[in-house]
C-alpha cells in the first residue's frame, strides 16, 4: 500500500524501494501490533468464557490450562494482514494467493473453535466437513494459481540435495499442491499441543521460506543456489517477516505458561500459507526438512493408529508424540525448548541443501 500511496505522498524513498527496509517494518508493525492488541483481546476472551476445550483422552495435566483462551489466531491473522497490506507490493499476485488462504482458512478454524466452545466437547467441526472444505478451498486456490500464474516454471519440483535437482510434475502439481497445503495446515495443527510448541517453528519454517524469497528474486543467487529464479519473490519475503512478527508477538502471550492458545484458527491459517509459499517457491519438498518437527508430529499420529488397527497396540504411550513425552514424566517446559532446538537444526540442514555441489 505504501508503493501505491507513494504515487499521491512522498515517502523516504530507502523504505519504498528497499525490501530490506519494509521486512524490518513488516516484522515489528505485527510484532507491535499483536503485543498492544493481546492483553485486551485476552481479557475480553476471559469475559466471555472463550476457554480451550480439553479433550478427556488428553494428559492429565492438561486439566490445569481448561480456563486458558483460545482463538489467539484472530489477532495473528489481523497483524500479518495489516501488515502486508501495508508494505507489500499488492499487485504481485503472490501475495493475494497467500492471504487468501491465510483467511479462509482461518475462518474454517474459527468455525471449528466456535463449534469447541459452544457444545464443550473437543469435536468441534465434524472431520469430514472439515476436509471438505479445506480440500474445496484449496483445490479452488490450485486451479486459479494455474491459470492466473505468470511462472512459467510453477509445475516445476525442486529436488534438494540433488544436483540434477528439478522435476517436471505436470498433472502431478494439483495433487501435490494439495497434499501440501492441506497437509502442513493439518501438522501445524497437530503440533500446536503445548504451550508456544507450534509457534517457535513456524518462526524458523518461515525465516528460511523468508531468505530462499530473497534468494529467488536475484538471477545471479538463484543460479549459483541452483532454485529457480522468481521475479519480485522478495515481495513474499515481506509477507513471511509479518508472519515471523505476528508470531514473536503471539509468543509473548502463549509461552509457558500459556495465557492464551493461537486454536484451530491460528493452526490451520499459518500452516496453510506456509505450504502455499513454499509452492509459489517450488520448494515443497525443502518444506518438509524446514518443518521436520511437524512432520514428526504428524507421522507419530500415523503410526500410532496403524499400529493400533493392525496389531491393536500402541507404539508411543500417546500421540503426537509430545503427548508421549509428557506421558513419560518430562516436564512440559524441558519437552518445548527441546523441540524448539530440534526445529532449529531442521532449519540448517534445508538451508545446507540450497548450496549443491557442482
Amino acid at each position: 500500500m505504501l508503493i501505491f500511496l507513494n504515487k499521491y505522498f512522498t515517502f523516504n524513498e530507502n523504505i519504498i524501494s528497499h525490501v530490506a527496509y519494509r521486512m524490518i517494518f513488516s516484522l515489528l508493525t505485527s510484532f507491535f501490533i499483536n503485543l498492544y492488541i493481546g492483553s485486551y483481546f485476552i481479557r475480553f476472551l476471559k469475559k466471555y468464557q472463550k476457554f480451550q476445550i480439553i479433550r478427556h483422552n488428553g494428559p492429565k495435566t492438561h486439566y490445569s490450562k481448561k480456563n486458558t483462551p483460545t482463538m489467539g489466531g484472530i489477532f495473528i491473522i489481523f497483524s500479518i494482514f495489516f501488515s502486508t497490506i501495508l508494505y507489500c507490493n499488492l499487485s504481485n499476485i503472490n501475495i493475494w494467493f497467500v492471504i487468501s488462504i491465510l483467511i479462509g482458512y482461518g475462518i474454517i478454524g474459527l468455525i471449528d473453535d466456535y463449534k469447541k466452545i459452544k457444545h464443550q466437547n473437543s469435536q468441534g467441526l465434524k472431520l469430514l466437513w472439515k476436509y471438505f472444505w479445506m480440500s474445496i478451498f484449496a483445490l479452488f486456490l490450485i486451479y486459479i494459481m494455474i491459470i492466473n500464474t505468470q511462472d512459467i516454471s510453477l509445475k516445476k519440483l525442486i529436488i534438494p540435495f540433488y544436483i540434477k535437482n528439478t522435476f517436471e510434475t505436470n498433472y502431478l502439481f494439483i495433487f501435490l499442491a494439495y497434499f501440501v497445503i492441506v497437509g502442513t495446515s493439518n501438522s501445524v495443527n497437530i503440533t500446536d499441543g503445548l504451550d508456544g510448541l507450534a509457534i517457535m517453528p513456524i518462526i524458523f519454517l518461515t525465516s528460511g521460506l523468508a531468505l530462499i524469497s530473497l534468494l529467488s528474486d536475484n538471477i545471479n543467487n538463484s543460479t549459483f543456489l541452483n532454485i529457480f529464479y522468481i521475479k519480485n519473490s522478495s515481495e513474499l519475503a515481506i509477507l513471511c517477516t509479518a508472519i515471523i512478527g505476528s508470531s514473536l508477538g503471539f509468543l509473548w502471550f502463549n509461552s509457558y505458561p500459556a495465557k492464551i492458545f493461537m486454536g484451530d484458527v491460528g493452526s490451520l491459517s499459518l500452516g496453510g500459507s506456509l505450504g502455499i509459499i513454499a509452492i509459489l517457491l517450488h520448494q515443497e519438498l525443502l518444506l518438509i526438512i524446514l518443518g521436520g518437527v511437524f512432520v514428526c508430529e504428524t507421522i507419530s499420529v500415523i503410526l500410532q493408529i496403524i499400529s493400533f488397527k493392525i496389531r491393536k497396540k500402541r507404539i508411543f504411550k500417546m500421540a503426537p508424540i509430545h503427548h508421549h513425552y509428557e506421558e513419560k514424566g518430562i516436564s512440559e517446559n524441558l519437552i518445548i525448548v527441546r523441540f524448539w532446538i530440534i526445529s532449529f537444526i531442521f532449519l540448517l540442514i534445508g538451508l545446507l541443501s540450497l548450496k549443491v555441489v557442482r
